[in-house]
């Protein structure tokens, strides 16, 4: 049965107040988790707006996708005014985040140390490129991580290192700076005290491709590139039919008899020497010509019609647009989005479920200031002492 979202996501973090010193995408990817599971999310601007926002090309989805769920407040950082305005958010909140170059919030004040004294309850996340170590000061991007640290190597053919597709090690380093965090406020149930967090994209990378330095620990041969690995199975790759290309993986010995009925195999399956998988692996030169020949003869359309229901992991080859038009999707793991401009978009949600709800709920992503006049009046700030704030320019509002 297709359960479609809840009107209402679960807020298990409602209570929560952050303030966001961000830019790009891991330390925003932070805040919107954090958002989108109930926290209060402030997010700290320059004057105009982060240029995150008029980012084109590659970049031009960074700010809607990771900014949702957030207040947007611009305050002048230079100016003593616009300082003291941060400094009081933070001496009200639970948790810090911040992403920009090592030393950067030091010198002006906002380092761990010095918002610690100010509120100790403080939970002081810093996203950078390196933990402790020879490289920590040096700067970093997603892509410098994906090349230092073998991911470029392990997803490019041979002798041509290719980024992923996505900026996952951003995205990942920010999920753990979440689950630093979460951490970080369940050790504070105990002790009354916050502390720092540090996620970074570097040692992020090192752990994704945990798995194929494990490997040459346990054989002593280096991983080979994923388009050149001899793969776990015999069949476990992309086959083109008469229109489009899909994969097709058996992982099991059971779904090889499975894959083999399904297909008229029956040459295949009526030598045993193939029922065992690692057999199959050894004999894949002269299996995968017999199975791409037969695939070949398809629609991609009759491929997945005999493999859907199966129990056989399979998939069509999507595109990133596609998803917007995906059933399975549109049954919750999108959410509805007014961008700046006001147009609406559909973007994913976060993808969890949490007490049989979906985390999805409108958002209306905020001009850069939307919310300046708000903030500063619950902070305490009266009418003129905004005006003032804004008119010298150590705070801007778009209202």
């Amino acid at each position: 049965m297709i359960r479609s979202a809840q009107a209402s996501a679960p807020t298990p973090l409602a209570g929560l107040k952050l303030v966001e010193f961000t830019h790009m995408v891991m330390g925003p990817t932070v805040g919107h988790i954090l958002a989108g599971l109930g926290a209060e999310v402030t997010r700290i601007e320059p004057i105009g707006g982060d240029r995150t926002r008029t980012l084109k090309g590659s970049g031009a989805g960074y700010f809607p996708m990771y900014n949702r769920g957030k207040a947007s407040i611009c305050l002048d950082l230079k100016s003593e005014a616009g300082l003291q305005v941060a400094r009081d958010l933070i001496a009200n909140v639970d948790i810090l985040v911040e992403n920009f170059r090592p030393g950067a919030l030091d010198r002006l004040g906002l380092g761990y140390d010095a918002c610690a004294q100010a509120n100790p309850r403080l939970v002081y996340c810093s996203e950078k490129g390196f933990l402790p170590g020879p490289y920590e000061d040096r700067t970093a991007l997603d892509e410098v991580a994906q090349m230092m640290g073998g991911l470029a190597y392990m997803t490019g053919p041979p002798g041509q290192p290719l980024r992923a597709g996505a900026s996952v090690i951003d995205v990942t380093g920010g999920m753990f700076g979440v689950i630093g965090i979460l951490a970080a406020l369940e050790e504070r149930h105990r002790t009354g005290r916050g502390q720092k967090v540090v996620a970074s994209l570097f040692e992020t990378t090192a752990y994704l491709v945990g798995q194929h330095m494990a490997q040459y620990a346990v054989t002593g041969t280096p991983a080979a590139p994923m388009p050149a690995r001899v793969s776990a199975w015999a069949i476990y790759d992309v086959f083109q039919t008469q229109d489009e290309p899909l994969f097709i993986g058996v992982v099991t010995d059971a779904l090889w008899a499975k894959f083999c009925d399904l297909f008229g195999l029956d040459e295949l399956w009526a030598d045993e020497t193939l029922r065992e998988n690692n057999a199959r692996v050894a004999a894949r030169d002269r299996i995968m010509p017999v199975i791409r020949t037969l695939i070949g003869r398809l629609t991609r359309a009759e491929a997945l019609a005999k493999l859907e229901g199966s129990g056989l992991p399979f998939a069509p080859i999507g595109r990133p647009e596609d998803l917007l038009g995906d059933p399975h999707m549109a049954a919750g793991g999108l959410e509805e989005v007014t961008l700046a401009d006001g147009r609406a978009a559909r973007l994913p949600a976060i993808p969890l479920e949490m007490g049989g709800n979906r985390l999805n709920a409108h958002h209306v992503l905020p001009q850069a200031g939307a919310d300046t006049r708000r903030v500063l009046a619950d902070l305490g700030y009266d009418e003129q002492a905004i005006t003032r704030l804004i008119e010298s320019g150590a705070a801007g509002s778009s209202l």
